[in-house]
């Protein structure tokens, strides 16, 4: 599945480093010299909304500085299988608030409001039940090349750590990770996106970390200015358990308004160990 992520990255984002088509505008009005923080860029002059939802695959985009953005996992369900145990979560009010700190930077929280879990063996109908408050990440996105939307290629890095604040309902201890996300600007409405990330993952049974690897390709397409669809194949594989196992991610993307938008969609597992999940979420700026 790695090298068919892989090469589907390849086949796709040549031709389009090469030559921008100019079937849309992506252009950005200002100096980013002039705004910060504190000094916030006018809101006609804002950026295309370019949330890191609904895919695993983030944007190499951030907030416009002096703006806030909330990203909402409104409800996810999880259906796992691991050998003879049985896990089934969902997540209700998963918040991504950020805040743009310059053109190219800004700060975020992952923030689990409520997380519910249950699992059991197979061949045990009893459950054992945790819920409550989950575990807050911090983020820090910055952009090295194409922030201005103009350019057919787009960079970033997402660096974060993940604190153990949810009790039996976390993952036990601090967790790190570093996320390289892309953006290819192919024409025609269509935008492919590609991403690694690299994380230390917690192990509450043996009080270890170990490594995790998730590269991600998605491809997105506009279909009119209400309505976009995005297809991702993601591929996973950590250091416990040396496989990989995949998926294909589908969502619909509905666009309200310049700074609203709703999603929705699922993952399907292309593997009998990988997460089944279904999700509804919207992103809001201001």
């Amino acid at each position: 599945m790695f090298r068919f992520l892989a090469g589907l990255w390849l086949l796709c984002a040549a031709p389009a480093v090469l030559a921008q088509s100019p079937d849309k505008p992506r252009s950005c009005p200002y100096d980013s010299a002039h705004f910060n923080l504190f000094k916030p860029v006018p809101r006609n002059q804002l950026r295309e909304l370019r949330p890191d939802r609904p895919g695993v695959t983030e944007s190499p985009f951030t907030v416009d500085a002096g703006h806030f953005q909330l990203e909402v996992d409104g409800f996810r369900l999880v259906n796992r299988r691991e050998d003879d145990q049985r896990e089934r979560e969902w997540h209700a009010a998963y918040l991504m608030p950020k805040l743009g700190l310059s053109r190219r930077t800004d700060v975020q929280l992952e923030i689990p409001v409520y997380a519910a879990q249950k699992q059991r063996r197979a061949d045990d109908p009893n459950w054992e039940r945790h819920r409550g408050f989950g575990d807050v990440a911090l983020r820090l996105k910055h952009n090295f090349l194409g922030d201005d939307e103009e350019a057919p290629l787009a960079l970033a890095a997402v660096g974060w750590v993940r604190l153990p604040t949810g009790g039996q309902a976390g993952d036990g201890g601090v967790e790190y990770g570093l996320i390289v996300p892309a953006d290819v600007h192919l024409g025609d409405h269509w935008d492919l996106e590609g991403q690694v990330e690299t994380k230390l993952n917690y192990d509450r049974e043996t009080s270890k970390h170990y490594l995790g690897v998730v590269p991600s390709v998605a491809l997105e397409h506009d279909f009119n200015d209400l309505v976009s669809l995005m297809v991702e194949g993601v591929s996973r594989w950590d250091a416990q358990k040396h496989d990989w196992r995949s998926s294909i991610n589908v969502a619909p993307i509905f666009n309200v308004t310049e700074n609203l938008q709703f999603d929705f969609g699922a993952h399907f597992a292309l593997n009998r160990e990988t997460d089944r999940e279904f999700f509804v979420g919207f992103t809001f700026r201001r």
